[in-house]
């Protein structure tokens, strides 16, 4: 077993490597074994209709396009608990009971159990409490995430013959604020509303940035931006190889480091204290 684990406990395909691709390779070139829970199939995603040849379904493009960011980035192992993406907060298919909006929180806490006594990582990561932009199905997952995080090294609570594990660190992903008032901004000067942003006008930038949550690690990536590209552009169904990015020199600058808001063990102050997300860490 690598002494360094790291778990990824995220919503849909496409979380891994749009959001996280930059840590992920850093991690994983630095000999961590990096795993991801993702909790969807992500079948309620936009997909072009010609993109759909040779697939069956929006599902099976889409777990498709996440096992070929997960080699891209050497993702190991890679768990899918297979719920419906429940789409958008108050759409029709949140209220689907399949979705995973509906699942009952314990039951999908238990699953996260499961995984995290199953792969044993030392440090966990999930969405902040809003779900990074709102998506319900990113703040199921990230419930469920703190529950089994408790849950985990709990001896009375049973899952199957597995041992109790006790990961030894929990954190949120954290909004990069700089590129979202420059989002904002440019927003503003095109007169486009910043309560109705992406492709289908269901985002919320404001409210985004209202629930930023303080970072307390950041995490150097600016030798793994083209790693990130590469894992992103698996993700053509959601615009990951055709979105428009700046100069990797210019984003090395800029957007150079991946920010975290460190839940477990709670931090005295809100500030930035680290640099390594296995800071700390007793190898097991």
């Amino acid at each position: 077993m690598v002494s360094r684990r790291l778990l990824f406990s995220l919503a849909h395909p496409d979380d891994e490597a749009f959001g996280s691709g930059g840590v992920i390779a850093r991690y994983v070139a630095e000999g961590a074994q990096v795993g991801l829970l993702c909790a969807t199939n992500g079948d309620v995603g936009t997909v072009p209709p010609e993109m759909l040849n040779g697939y069956r379904s929006v599902a099976e493009l889409r777990l498709a396009e996440l096992d070929c960011a997960a080699s891209k980035l050497g993702l190991q192992p890679v768990f899918k608990l297979g719920y419906k993406d429940s789409g958008m907060m108050n759409s029709d298919t949140s209220q689907d009971p399949a979705c995973l909006w509906q699942a009952p929180r314990e039951a999908v806490a238990r699953r996260v159990v499961e995984v995290i006594r199953d792969f044993r990582p030392q440090v966990v990561v999930t969405f902040n409490r809003y779900g990074g932009y709102g998506h319900p199905d990113h703040i199921a997952i990230q419930r469920a995430t703190v529950d089994a995080f408790k849950l985990a090294g709990d001896p009375a609570y049973s899952t199957n013959g597995q041992s109790p594990y006790q990961p030894q660190k929990l954190y949120y992903t954290a909004f990069p604020t700089l590129m979202l008032r420059i989002l904002l901004a440019m927003l503003r000067i095109r007169r486009r509303d910043p309560r109705k942003f992406g492709r289908n006008a269901d985002i919320d930038m404001l409210a985004i940035l209202e629930n930023v949550e303080p970072a307390h690690a950041v995490v150097d990536i600016r030798n793994y931006l083209r790693a990130w590209d590469e894992a992103s552009a698996c993700h053509a169904s959601q615009l990951g190889g055709g979105f428009p990015r700046l100069p990797v020199s210019l984003r090395r600058a800029i957007a150079g480091y991946q920010s975290f808001t460190r839940v477990f063990p709670p931090p005295a102050y809100n500030k930035v204290d680290e640099r390594d997300l296995f800071a700390g860490v007793t190898p097991d």
